[in-house]
């Protein structure tokens, strides 16, 4: 009999309090462990060092220290926790700056309570929270469209198939539509998108995301192709 994977172990760290503890309800209820909660940047970063969760549910505007900053914090000195930042607004200007050092998505402060639990346990497998057109309207907004495309010096170690992956995981695709674009079994598709990741030194989709935007892989008139809200599966 296989052994389930144990609970996921959460920060929430937002200055409401009502926030905090309505997420906290809805985790533990779905068997999530929520081992603290912080009313401040400062407060969750030293709640981090504490308690080493494997995921912080982080506000971006926050007091004393904003979430921007403290995501940084986190991720400086806790490499394997995963980080997502919580916004009222999809096109919050600070995400995409969060997605390309690290954070593995983000979440709308009205998301649903079967939407949170599932995205928390989703970028525990490495996964990243995008939406396909917050994802493109946050790169055409904040990206360069006037640059002229130059391959990033990192991608030189991609195989010709290893860059046409990237390519279609910056448009947005699951690794099932990427098996079904490219002919391959999921498996396959897998293998590409770990050894993507091992070369590039990525830790997850949403990484991956924002360098096959900035290498000039993907372009911002180019919208992001895939469909629904996140892409699920490990990656």
């Amino acid at each position: 009999m296989t052994t389930p994977p144990p609970a996921p172990r959460v920060v929430i760290a937002d200055d409401q309090e009502l926030i905090r503890t309505g997420f906290r309800l809805i985790l533990t209820a779905r068997g999530i462990d929520v081992v603290a909660e912080a009313a401040d940047g400062a407060e969750a970063v030293a709640a981090v060092r504490r308690t080493r969760p494997d995921v912080v549910l982080l506000d971006i505007r926050m007091p004393v220290l904003d979430g921007l900053a403290a995501a940084r914090q986190i991720l400086a000195e806790a490499p394997a926790t995963k980080v997502v930042m919580l916004t009222t607004f999809d096109l919050d200007h600070y995400v995409y700056g969060a997605l390309s050092f690290g954070a593995s998505g983000f979440l709308l402060k009205d998301v649903t309570a079967e939407h949170l639990a599932n995205a928390v346990r989703l970028v525990t497998t490495g996964d990243a929270l995008l939406a396909p057109s917050i994802t493109r309207r946050l790169v055409e907004r904040f990206a360069n469209p006037l640059s002229p495309p130059a391959p990033h010096p990192d991608l030189t170690p991609l195989t010709t198939r290893e860059r046409e992956v990237l390519t279609l995981l910056g448009g947005g695709l699951s690794n099932a539509e990427l098996a079904r674009h490219l002919t391959l079994s999921e498996a396959t598709v897998k293998t590409h998108v770990a050894r993507i990741f091992a070369k590039l030194g990525l830790r997850d989709r949403a990484q991956a995301v924002v360098l096959a935007y900035e290498s000039g892989l993907v372009t911002p008139a180019a919208g992001v192709q895939g469909a629904g809200c996140v892409h699920h599966g490990p990656a």
